[in-house]
């Protein structure tokens, strides 16, 4: 297995940072080219990012620059993940704008496979990642994301995944408090359907993976919409839908570690031998829905080691990524955890001789 390094808001793709994620034995990087905001004094992301279509950001150009970039400091660029929400709001409820930005998602992924970037990570959700606080709960105090089921409150209109696509609407929505409809099960894995039956065609021909993440926090419902992959046995369904190897999974091993009831042993090694994983998003947690926190990749409940031997013996050979890791104190809170969290993985895969360079 690869160890690789996800650099998480486009103010983290520079050269210092790739240089990090060298010396500290990643060798593949999977970038984010959204601007995500640092969270409020509470730790709770703020819910007024503003979210802009940047077609200038995914042309074939930019990312191939990207690419090179990457490479220049002896890595490899595996996948960009996380798509503008201002890119697919209307995909994502069926607006009037729905198939002009299917055309500019269709863009995106012809100028991935065109810049040589092998895949896409992505999310389909409305409501997004939404009620985590940021607390220093892990060891030692360290700081780390927590959930504990918040109060809900309804979306706005012009928000889609915590983010503003349209200030106009989203003032109007406020002062009179419209919120968008709610949206079944049924109806978000039939726009689910469409936004694939579109997209997936381009992918096989561009040579480009689409992975999809798990919904984070794994609920059913979150702020009056459906969730669409909120247990590990959702994976089956969008994997049936196109049984294409560019149908593929965004394995995040710390979400459907967050899933009541639900075994996450048994639940790897069912979809690792699908042989589906784009990449893994490696973290640990404590706890479940409806309370639970992340953790160091070796303090959790999950025993990663016994995720890793499960993914060798099922044959997965791809990326492992630390998506998530608590913040240390120190100078830089970020590196350090995340070298951390490099240096763990890269001695158990070594101890494992599972380890590729």
């Amino acid at each position: 297995m690869i160890v690789g390094l996800g650099l998480g808001h486009r103010a983290r793709l520079s050269r210092e940072n790739f240089r990090f994620a060298r010396q500290a034995g990643a060798t593949h990087i999977v970038a984010t080219l959204l601007n995500s905001s640092p969270a409020n004094a509470s730790g709770t992301p703020s819910p007024l990012l503003a979210s802009r279509s940047r077609p200038d950001l995914w042309s074939r150009e930019a990312l191939t620059e990207l690419r090179r970039q990457v490479e220049s400091e002896d890595l490899h660029l595996e996948a960009v993940e996380s798509l503008e929400p201002a890119d697919l709001n209307d995909v994502l409820l069926d607006g009037p704008r729905r198939d002009v930005q299917i055309a500019g998602l269709q863009d995106i992924v012809r100028n991935l496979g065109a810049a040589g970037i092998p895949m896409l990570g992505y999310q389909f959700s409305i409501a997004g990642v939404w009620g985590r606080h940021l607390t220093p709960v892990a060891r030692g105090g360290a700081r780390t994301w927590t959930f504990d089921s918040p109060e809900e409150s309804p979306i706005p209109l012009g928000m889609v995944w915590n983010h503003v696509y349209d200030e106009t609407l989203y003032a109007a929505s406020i002062e009179n408090g419209a919120t968008i409809a709610e949206v079944s099960s049924d109806e978000l894995w039939r726009r689910y359907g469409e936004f694939l039956d579109a997209i997936l065609p381009l992918a096989e021909t561009s040579g480009v993976k689409l992975a999809l993440h798990p919904d984070d926090p794994p609920v059913p419902v979150l702020r009056g919409t459906a969730r669409l992959v909120y247990q590990p046995g959702l994976y089956d369904r969008v994997l049936a839908l196109h049984p294409s190897v560019s149908n593929c999974m965004e394995l995040c091993v710390g979400t459907l570690a967050e899933v009541p009831e639900s075994n996450i042993y048994e639940a790897v090694d069912h979809l690792s031998a699908t042989g589906r994983i784009g990449y893994v998003h490696f973290r640990n947690v404590n706890g479940t829905v409806p309370r639970y926190s992340e953790d160091f990749v070796d303090a959790g409940d999950t025993d990663m080691v016994a995720i890793l031997q499960i993914l060798a013996r099922n044959g997965y050979g791809g990326i492992l990524v630390p998506d998530h890791t608590p913040e240390l104190d120190s100078q830089a809170p970020w590196h350090s955890g995340m070298a951390y969290a490099l240096g763990w993985m890269r001695g158990a895969l070594s101890a494992m001789n599972e380890l590729a360079f």
